[in-house]
């Protein structure tokens, strides 16, 4: 795979960025930036800038004398981030209340028929891809470009651990009641209703991955 066009430091992050997610480049492993550069057919200057990338977003560690490393989200990170990222969407989902038009509404509640079906089917890739669709465009309707800035900065981090807690036992169904609230809430222009429970929805997030943690350290006990 050979990268050209201008701002060729951007595609390399973009690149790298979905390798994370993606599990690709796993959390805490080596960032080979000999590798990388033999694979992406590119020199070292657009690869270090690209890592400058992403160490700002909070993806990658650079440690001095040993190199870059992909970054692991702590169970500290999370009960930091989780309280932050609530409020933030919570807002989000009050001003969306307000601004929402009925064709939005409609929009909306096709994206919410769609996460039904994948609940059901226990299509939990299907699931997070509908679900992350759906706070996306809240984020967009309430139409607050800093409240998405900071939004979409967080999200970058907790996307490495957010799909787990899917897995958390009995999660699918909760976190889709959840998401039904929001959005009775939404369809009711009920601005207040609509903050509270998008705000419980990100906060009963936090508790899922939690749980999961403390299931992995029982099992390694």
């Amino acid at each position: 795979m050979r990268l050209v066009h201008n701002s060729l430091h951007v595609q390399v992050a973009d690149t790298l960025r979905q390798e994370i997610f993606a599990g690709s480049l796993a959390p805490g492993s080596f960032v080979d930036e000999v590798a990388l550069c033999e694979r992406l057919e590119i020199s070292r200057t657009p690869l270090r800038e690209a890592l400058k990338v992403l160490t700002a977003e909070g993806l990658v560690r650079h440690e001095p004398r040993r190199g870059c490393f992909v970054n692991e989200v702590t169970e500290r990170d999370l009960d930091e981030i989780f309280p932050v990222i609530a409020l933030l969407e919570g807002r989000c989902a009050h001003e969306a209340a307000l601004r929402a038009s009925d064709a939005d509404l409609a929009a909306l509640e096709t994206l919410h028929e769609q996460l039904q079906k994948a609940a059901r089917g226990k299509r939990i890739v299907d699931y997070y891809d509908i679900n992350f669709a759906i706070h996306e465009a809240i984020i967009t309707l309430a139409d607050n470009r800093w409240l998405a800035q900071v939004i979409g900065d967080l999200r970058k981090i907790l996307k490495l651990a957010r799909l787990q807690q899917l897995h958390a036992p009995g999660r699918l169904t909760q976190s889709l009641s959840e998401h039904l609230a929001v959005f009775a809430a939404l369809k009711a222009r009920d601005a207040e209703g609509a903050e509270a429970a998008m705000r419980t929805h990100l906060t009963r997030q936090r508790e899922a991955l939690r749980e999961l943690a403390r299931q992995q350290n029982r099992r390694l006990a």
